[in-house]
């Protein structure tokens, strides 16, 4: 059964199942939908055409589904979308699309958004991210499966961070941050790879070896970027699993659009 606090305001438009849990002082707006499962704190806000998945937990003063910050924006009906597992932390922010974009923010499965953490107009989280205290994306950002932003980092708007990338404490990133890379710094520099990561998701020591090569050779050879990317594809066969890893790295390479953290 529901269980909403007495002083709760949900319009009576807004979809919310039966299993749903909404603490006190929570407004919820007319085109907002809740799956099952889901919790929402004290003194939290869900509002714009909002959908939330099944098992998230919204921690109290959170922001969910206000208008875009873009003087651009004249009321359009754009969308959040957040998917399933996910935890947001006390005093998140997380702001609908622009019709600019896609028309969509959109955050996937079992992301960990620590406190104070802004995640701005049309930005598609994957899964499995972890962004910790206070960090901030600007408009258009798009973070791959198994990013974890450091506390107080800044993404400029229109970055990519590639999949198993980390950014280090305040870290300022304003090109696109390739699969595996580790950076940090104000602007970023690129450090190394995420090897505790790739170990923690089960990466065989022979295929984080492999990695690290990729990395030498984007950043130690003191090669051009298309002479890097040759050498890159020759790794290619050897070694089975590793192939798919090339084949992120390539694609990813191939579609920076701000050139990348080297």
């Amino acid at each position: 059964m529901q269980q909403i606090h007495p002083t709760a305001l949900i319009d009576p438009q807004a979809d919310l199942h039966e299993s749903v849990a909404v603490g006190a002082y929570s407004i919820i707006g007319p085109n907002v939908r809740i799956g099952a499962g889901t919790t929402i704190g004290p003194h939290c806000v869900i509002e714009g055409h909002t959908t939330l998945g099944q098992g998230n937990q919204i921690f109290q003063f959170a922001s969910i589904g206000a208008a875009p910050q873009d003087k651009k924006y004249r009321g359009e009906p754009t969308r959040l979308e957040i998917g399933d597992g996910n935890t947001i932390r006390e005093f998140v922010t997380i702001n609908t699309g622009t019709v600019q974009d896609t028309g969509v923010t959109r955050l996937g499965d079992d992301n960990w958004i620590m406190a104070y953490v802004h995640i701005a107009h049309d930005c598609h989280l994957g899964n499995h991210i972890i962004m910790a205290n206070a960090a901030t994306l600007g408009g258009h950002v798009h973070l791959d499966d198994w990013v974890f932003v450091g506390g107080l980092t800044g993404i400029h708007q229109f970055v990519r961070v590639g999949a198993h990338a980390m950014t280090g404490f305040q870290t300022r990133l304003s090109q696109d941050l390739p699969p595996f890379v580790t950076a940090a710094g104000n602007p970023a520099e690129a450090q190394s790879i995420n090897a505790e990561g790739l170990k923690r998701r089960g990466y065989s020591a022979e295929r984080i070896t492999l990695i690290k090569q990729m990395h030498r050779l984007l950043y130690r050879k003191g090669l051009t970027l298309e002479a890097a990317r040759q050498q890159i594809d020759a790794l290619r066969g050897e070694l089975a699993d590793a192939d798919a890893d090339i084949a992120l790295m390539q694609d990813f390479l191939t579609n920076a659009s701000r050139g990348i953290v080297r």
